[in-house]
């Protein structure tokens, strides 16, 4: 099968989140242990992964550096994240094929993804990014022309924009490499946010893209034949954390909406997961998964994970 695998941001860190250079190499390394061995078993796979932490470390550095040198915005972050995870990415992953006899080429594509310059969400930014800070060192880069908000006795953070993916600008490079048998990493973060000017040409904006959304996208416009959202749990859960709680396995796109309306889903979590898979699928994708990065092979096999199919004709 042809497969196109999100990378949550377990797949990219320590179990508990701490994103060092040496954290993020070792659970880069574990998850392209998985992948490798999907290859192996004959799937044909394209990568695309969050750089949330990695977005984080970067503002970070502009904060402290803000009054030497100006910050720089978040789509060149989205850029340096796409060229740092993707080149790591390719390292491992060349690494675990080669302990396994594979000998296939690997590309890592710094990804723009179309925005809608009149999208509502550039209008009332609302996605926090970055940590909390306090007034007084939030002031300067407010003066800078970032939007910050006051979120009461936690501090002041930073909101942005989170518009909706429109189309993969680069998906036809995408596409060109993975016919040539390429394993490709792409639309890293959600990709690099840009708008079309009035001349036609491209560019970037200051806002943030839901890796998950971008990723159906691509998926649909890569014309897989799975989106696999791998996360750190095996199913989509509805009454969690509740004595009701049960896994959501196989579902229709109707079924899922109905589950998805009645609440069951948390936004910031598996809600946008859900909504990425479902997007898929009403495109015309013939399978949506989301389950653990161990556990996709069982996926794929139909004995583990929520796999979400088209309503019967």
């Amino acid at each position: 099968m042809k497969l196109l695998i999100a990378l949550g941001g377990n797949a990219m860190t320590a179990p508990d989140g701490s994103a060092r250079p040496e954290d993020q190499r070792r659970a880069i390394e574990q998850a392209m242990e998985t992948v490798a061995d999907l290859i192996a078993q004959g799937h044909d796979v394209i990568l695309t992964h969050g750089n949330g932490p990695q977005v984080g470390n970067l503002l970070v550095k502009n904060e402290l550096a803000a009054q030497t040198v100006p910050p720089v915005s978040l789509d060149w972050c989205g850029a340096q994240t796409q060229g740092t995870i993707g080149f790591t990415v390719l390292n491992a992953l060349e690494g675990s094929l080669q302990r396994r006899g594979i000998d296939r080429p690997t590309a890592a594509i710094v990804t723009r993804t179309l925005v809608d310059a009149d999208d509502p969400a550039f209008a009332e930014p609302s996605k926090p990014v970055g940590r909390f800070l306090p007034a007084d060192q939030a002031q300067p880069l407010i003066d800078l022309g970032q939007n910050w908000q006051d979120r009461g006795e936690k501090g002041w953070r930073r909101v942005v924009a989170s518009p909706q993916p429109v189309e993969v600008a680069d998906w036809r490079a995408i596409r060109t490499l993975v016919e040539a048998g390429f394993v490709v990493v792409a639309g890293g973060g959600g990709g690099i946010p840009v708008t079309r000017l009035a001349d036609g040409t491209l560019a970037g904006v200051e806002a943030v893209i839901d890796k998950d959304l971008t990723a159906a996208m691509l998926a649909h416009q890569l014309d897989v034949d799975a989106l696999v959202i791998a996360t750190d749990v095996s199913y989509a859960v509805i009454g969690y954390g509740t004595q009701q709680a049960r896994n959501v396995e196989r579902v229709t796109i109707t079924e899922m909406e109905h589950l998805a309306a009645e609440g069951h889903f948390a936004s910031g979590s598996m809600a946008p997961k859900v909504e990425a898979a479902l997007r898929f699928v009403r495109a015309g994708g013939t399978t949506s998964i989301i389950t653990a990065l161990d556990t996709i092979a069982d996926a794929l096999a139909g004995t583990t994970g929520t796999v979400i199919v088209a309503d019967p004709a």
